[in-house]
């Protein structure tokens, strides 16, 4: 399904970098002149089917508790400083060992790899940002994401604000790495699911929503429902081809 949407403004530069949430990955090269797209993915609900912090406890077995603290959350009882100072306990013990056995057994949708080795493939860059702890969200450049960003916490260690990564951040780390690698908006597209991705999806002509809640799904240039990455990807390369082939007419 294709929503028209209204010309967006373009985006502005990002204010007050660097941020206090954890971003890495590979920065870019000056000689790579060829760059010319960026592709930005949210993980919770788009590259994973759920939340981190819920399969991370799966594996760990804390699952009950995670869950609870989870649904609490999403009712919005309790805050996000409250949702931390519950959950960071519940992986202090895990070994480095154990959180890659998490990644690995998470509950990926298809394709993921996939899809990063293509963008590789083609020159582009791929940029992961998450509200989920960057601990977890930094494996994904074992994935072949050339960068990650996501929530300063560590397991067992405290939470403050500074730490966590907003609905605005998305907006200016991807200001920011547009600048950065030297790409217009028209050659980034964003993928995402929820309200967190809501500002970004505003400020970006180039939509994907990836098994949207109704609040993006209003607000994506195009939907796709289902479990591949693959074909989700496919929708956001034929928006950028659209874009420049009307450039080019």
């Amino acid at each position: 399904m294709i929503v028209r949407r209204p010309s967006c403004p373009p985006l502005g530069t990002a204010g007050g970098g660097p941020w206090s949430v954890l971003g890495s990955g590979a920065e870019r090269d000056d000689e790579e002149a060829d760059v010319t797209r960026l592709h930005v993915f949210d993980m919770d609900g788009t590259l994973l089917r759920g939340a981190a912090t819920v399969e991370l406890s799966r594996h760990l077995g804390t699952y009950d508790v995670a869950n609870a603290v989870e649904q609490a959350w999403l009712r919005k009882e309790i805050s996000d400083l409250d949702f931390w100072d519950r959950v960071l306990p519940l992986w202090a013990d895990a070994t480095e060992a154990e959180l890659d056995a998490a990644f690995a057994a998470a509950a990926w949708i298809g394709g993921v790899q996939e899809v990063f080795a293509d963008i590789a493939a083609r020159g582009e860059h791929s940029a992961v940002i998450s509200q989920s702890p960057h601990f977890f969200v930094r494996r994904l450049e074992g994935w072949g994401a050339h960068r990650t960003f996501g929530a300063g916490v560590v397991p067992g260690g405290r939470s403050s604000t500074d730490l966590l990564l907003t609905a605005q951040h998305k907006v200016d780390i991807t200001a920011a790495l547009l600048d950065e690698l030297g790409i217009e908006e028209a050659g980034c597209v964003a993928y995402g699911d929820s309200t967190s991705d809501v500002l970004l999806f505003e400020r970006l002509r180039h939509t994907v929503g990836v098994n949207p809640a109704p609040v993006l799904r209003d607000r994506a240039a195009v939907v796709y429902d289902g479990q591949d990455l693959r074909e989700a990807y496919a929708l956001g390369r034929g928006l950028l081809d659209g874009a420049s082939a009307a450039n080019r007419s």
